[in-house]
């Protein structure tokens, strides 16, 4: 397939990342729901917390909040499920807000970093380096390596995007949460110790993780909500049953928000070991103390504490504990 140009600087002529203050001009219809309430939600750290809210009347709403812009933030008609992900601006914005489908069928006009958004979301072969040269100064391409690309990148690759962006971002919480990142993953490299922590396990008794080195283990990062980490659970619990009595431990760090959704997954895919979490979502202490930006994740370590490998999924754990284990 021929790369997808993307000329969305040109095409939308977006406005200097830097944001400033401003009263919103936001207003919009709701369709499909009998929902009596908008609410308007300030993104952070891949989470949404309510800022504002305004009744539905007669099926339309409107915000004259004083926000940041340009930014990114959510619309929800319900706190309980992900919002639209809108990218407010400066000037009149309208929205036709559908909460079907996990909001698809919404329609945003008047903002144009939401149609730069909108349009990298759609494009399938993108190079974050060319959309990035591309839109230098919209807080999207800041956005977009920090949230969809961090996690693929090595420490000098994250540096060396950030590099292409335009001064003006380099004070965005973005830009200044990805330098924090490019620390902690230089940290955090094959060959150097892995971090020691303390967590609560399910019966609230703090497990100390140097405590609990034997053999190799393998720090496990995982969520019940997360569903790519619950199919990679089976080849897991496939792996532990296998290596165990060889020297294979495991000490998994939820990302749960539910004490009782956490219990339920370990039980339900029957993870039979050492079990830690604070229960708070992406502000993790040690989901940040590792630079975790995607679930599942995962360090294996010997028994001095030794980073050994990262990121082992599906053959490839079960390839590296046999060459390990099996000498």
């Amino acid at each position: 397939m021929k790369k997808i140009l993307l000329s969305f600087a040109l095409i939308f002529g977006l406005a200097q990342a830097q944001s400033q203050e401003t009263n919103l001009q936001l207003k919009g219809t709701v369709v499909d729901t009998v929902a009596q309430y908008v609410y308007l939600q300030k993104f952070h750290n891949k989470m949404f917390t309510t800022i504002d809210s305004v009744k539905v009347k007669d099926g339309n709403f409107s915000f004259k909040t004083k926000v940041k812009t340009p930014e990114l933030y959510g619309l929800s008609v319900n706190t309980a499920n992900s919002p639209l992900y809108i990218f407010l601006d400066k000037g009149p914005i309208t929205v036709k807000l559908n909460p079907k489908k996990y909001y698809s069928g919404s329609v945003v006009e008047g903002s144009a970093p939401q149609q730069l958004f909108d349009t990298y979301r759609k494009s399938n072969d993108i190079e974050i380096s060319k959309f990035i040269t591309e839109n230098p100064k919209s807080i999207v391409a800041a956005y977009v390596l920090y949230r969809n690309w961090s996690y693929r990148l090595t420490p000098d690759q994250i540096t060396q995007n950030i590099a292409l962006l335009d001064k003006s971002l380099h004070t965005t919480t973005y830009v200044k949460e990805l330098k924090e990142l490019v620390t902690v993953l230089d940290g955090l490299a094959v060959g150097k110790k892995a971090p020691d922590f303390t967590a609560n396990n399910p019966d609230g008794k703090p497990v100390r993780f140097s405590e609990n080195l034997n053999g190799y283990t393998l720090v496990d990062f995982w969520a019940s909500w997360c569903g790519p980490c619950r199919r990679e659970n089976p080849n897991i619990v496939a792996a532990y049953k296998e290596f165990h009595d060889k020297g294979f431990n495991i000490v998994a760090v939820s990302l749960d928000k539910k004490k009782e959704n956490w219990i339920k997954g370990i039980q339900d895919d029957h993870l039979n070991w050492v079990q830690v979490s604070d229960l708070l979502f992406w502000n993790s202490a040690v989901a940040k103390l590792y630079g975790v930006r995607a679930i599942p994740a995962n360090y294996l370590v010997d028994s001095k504490g030794i980073i050994v490998a990262k990121n082992l999924h599906g053959e490839e754990l079960q390839s590296t504990l046999k060459s390990l284990l099996n000498k």
